[in-house]
């Protein structure tokens, strides 16, 4: 659900109908993590919206650049020095939308209630008529292209970063499982979706890797679980500039978002490098993935026996989907 308010939301569709189609569909990109394809451009506009979770967010973005924050405010005749930085621009929005929606409180709260009630129960039952299946390999192959190209792009060797790195894109006891295989074996566990964000961020950041997927039907598998919990595996090389250093095997637990249409976070990572040297020389072997989405299927119909109640097998399924990843793997 929208963090913005009904005169922000309105505001903002007005604003964004000012960049091009270019700059609209890659704003959508960003903020949906490319989990969602517009049809169009107004169905482009309407994810953003739905997305963004307050009207600072959507406005600070790169994308949204100043100019056109200015040439939006001038249209609804507030008059600001051309000369005016992005961040006070933002606020005078915010107090322009602000005066708007207590206008409209005042003429007709009830009214207006009414009206906003209506528009979201249209809205919810107009998503529940035409709500499709998931196609849960398709979501696995642009989960990897975004999850990649978000990783890899903070590798200073590359140039400037893209935005958007962090642990807000886990939930808040995401849990890694992390092991490498080089001159020697070693296991680390971490936790914590800020701890985990930093792990993985000084993979490219500190130490110069790439990390380059294989998104083939060996490099790429993809499995989901009655209880929503979807398993992509992914296999491939590891790199630092122009030198392969070994391959990696990496498997990511996603749990959908309630609050937000669309939207999946990193609940559980397990992942395996294994340098040149590791393997018997001259056989870098294939980055492909072991198991088979059959093997968590199955997994699932063995735990969900009669009589143990809805919460305990969700717990005894992931505790036990974990050993399995650990068996697949090594």
């Amino acid at each position: 659900m929208s963090g913005l308010s009904q005169p922000e939301m309105e505001g903002c569709r007005s604003l964004l109908g000012l960049l091009d189609d270019d700059e609209i569909m890659a704003l959508c990109d960003t903020i949906t993590n490319r989990l969602v394809q517009p049809e169009d451009r107004q169905d482009a506009i309407r994810a953003i919206l739905a997305y963004s979770q307050s009207v600072e967010e959507l406005l600070k973005r790169k994308k949204v650049h100043r100019e056109v924050i200015f040439k939006y405010l001038a249209t609804q005749g507030v008059i600001i020095p051309p000369a005016t930085e992005k961040h006070n621009l933002i606020q005078h929005a915010k107090d322009y939308w602000k005066k708007q929606s207590q206008l409209k409180l005042k003429e007709t709260p009830e009214t207006a209630a009414k009206s906003k009630d209506m528009e979201l129960f249209q809205k919810q039952e107009k998503e529940e008529k035409t709500s499709e299946k998931v196609d849960y390999q398709q979501l696995g192959e642009e989960f990897c292209h975004w999850f990649f190209e978000l990783l890899n792009s903070q590798n200073p060797l590359l140039g400037t970063p893209q935005d958007e790195w962090g642990p807000q894109h886990f939930w808040h006891d995401v849990k890694l499982k992390f092991y490498y295989n080089t001159s020697e074996q070693n296991v680390i566990d971490y936790h914590g979706a800020e701890l985990v964000s930093l792990r993985l961020l000084s993979l490219v950041k500190e130490e110069f890797l790439f990390l380059s997927p294989n998104l083939d039907s060996q490099g790429l598998k993809c499995a989901s679980s009655p209880h929503g919990l979807v398993m992509v595996g992914v296999a491939g090389t590891v790199h630092r500039g122009n030198t392969c250093l070994g391959i990696f095997e990496q498997i990511f637990g996603l749990i959908r978002c309630p609050f937000v249409k669309n939207t999946w976070k990193i609940k559980f990572i397990n992942l395996r490098i294994f340098g040149e040297n590791s393997l018997a020389p001259g056989k870098l072997k294939t980055p492909t993935i072991t198991f088979e989405p059959s093997d968590l299927e199955a997994f699932y119909n063995v735990t969900a026996v009669g009589g143990t109640s809805i919460l305990a097998t969700v717990l005894i399924s992931y505790m036990n989907m974990l050993k399995l990843l650990d068996c697949k793997i090594t």
